[in-house]
């Protein structure tokens, strides 16, 4: 089952159709990918695959995968992994256009034969991050400035070395590989940052929903909250812009 998240399209052109996966209840889709996909009148529907059967994605344009609390190689913990991780490498191999989020960016990464695991330090927050030479030619980052502000919340990361035909699209002091691509594949991109959900009311869910974790980590709660509200138009406006770049990349 899949939850239609919003749907309305021209009668004249039909409208892109994107499977959105979500991995953890408060981790839903974000109040900056809502407006955006309205914007454009893109159709979202959410698979919640911690309790429903995995959907059939021969209907849709393209995937949009979430963060959320497992870490990649928590099969047994979550053994829905086991089943999405088959559909993520369906969806690789028939070429569909995927934009993956923390968790779904290091999943892509996997599919794709790089190694996830424990980065060298626990990144949350906002943070400064910048977007590499191939992340400048990168259809996903046009008319992005350079120096990104990136909201994060991890401990797992994509690890270095990469295979050969995988790009560095953005990189921060917090974790070297914040964002990757494929050489002549640019439709498939994973995101290690939640730039999705970076508003106010996205980030105080957050902090409500996983205080423990976060107080576990040494992270200020209320300075959090605080960036949120200081950078959600600027964060807003670029994810605006990013989800513009994406939906063009669909064919």
């Amino acid at each position: 089952m899949v939850h239609p998240l919003f749907v309305s399209f021209s009668r004249k052109t039909m409208a892109k159709h994107l499977l959105i996966i979500q991995h953890t209840p408060w981790e839903k889709p974000g109040k900056h990918l809502i407006q955006a996909a309205r914007a454009r009148k893109v159709r979202l529907d959410v698979w919640q695959a911690w309790h429903e059967s995995l959907p059939d994605i021969r209907p849709y344009n393209g995937l949009i995968v979430l963060g959320g609390t497992p870490n990649v190689d928590e099969e047994d913990r979550y053994s829905f992994l086991k089943h999405e991780k088959k559909l993520i490498q369906q969806a690789v191999k028939e070429d569909m256009p995927y934009l993956g989020f923390c968790l779904g960016h290091q999943l892509l990464a996997e599919a794709l034969g790089a190694r996830v695991g424990p980065n060298f330090t626990t990144s949350v927050g906002f943070i400064p991050g910048q977007v590499t030479k191939d992340g400048r030619r990168h259809p996903l980052f046009r008319d992005i400035p350079s120096s990104v502000s990136l909201f994060k919340w991890h401990t797992q990361a994509v690890l270095p070395p990469l295979p050969k035909e995988m790009e560095i699209l953005v990189t921060s002091m917090d974790c070297e590989i914040e964002a990757i691509s494929i050489q002549g594949r640019p439709h498939l991109v994973g995101l290690q940052f939640d730039n999705y959900s970076a508003s106010l009311r996205d980030v105080r869910e957050w902090v409500n929903s996983d205080l423990g974790w976060l107080l576990k980590a040494g992270a200020d709660a209320m300075k959090l909250i605080r960036d949120a509200e200081e950078q959600e138009t600027l964060i807003g406006a670029q994810f605006d812009t990013l989800f513009d770049n994406f939906i063009s990349l669909i064919t």
